[in-house]
């Protein structure tokens, strides 16, 4: 994918600034990319290639929060950059269904991994908007977790 579509879909990117980190692939989406996974992509549907960590499957905020509890994250308060931590923010709709998560880096800048294309480099604001709506929720675990970026 190209600056241009990532842009057209996104337009807070152009304003907030961003990287490609990667080439497109289908391999995984957002919420593998959050959980440190490139060999599978994640959504609580039952469909192959999908996979998800707990049952039942549901779309759900809460799902998603338990999911990443399982991976040894619990919620948070804020998107602050904290030694020894890293965290996800998880984006929801206006009906406030999770839509996209982002992995903080130890930059303090977030990674997202944008449905099939490339990994980004981004700021939070960046993805906000209509298409992902707007980060509700920051969870965070041990550094010791850490996951390569």
């Amino acid at each position: 994918m190209s600056s241009i579509k990532l842009e057209l879909t996104w337009p807070n990117l152009r304003k907030t600034g961003y990287e490609i980190t990667s080439q497109p692939t289908p391999a995984y989406n957002c919420i593998a990319w959050a959980a440190g996974v490139t060999d599978r992509p994640w959504w609580p549907i039952d469909q192959k290639p999908y996979y998800w960590p707990l049952e039942p499957r549901i779309k759900s905020l809460q799902s998603f929060i338990k999911a990443f509890e399982q991976l040894g994250y619990e919620i948070c308060s804020n998107s602050d950059l904290e030694p020894n931590l890293e965290k996800v923010a998880i984006y929801v709709d206006e009906d406030g269904e999770p839509t996209h998560m982002a992995r903080q880096l130890t930059t303090g800048q977030w990674t997202s991994k944008c449905g099939d294309w490339e990994d980004i480099s981004h700021t939070l604001e960046g993805l906000a908007g209509e298409f992902y709506g707007e980060v509700s929720i920051f969870m965070k675990r041990p550094l010791a977790n850490q996951l390569e970026s």
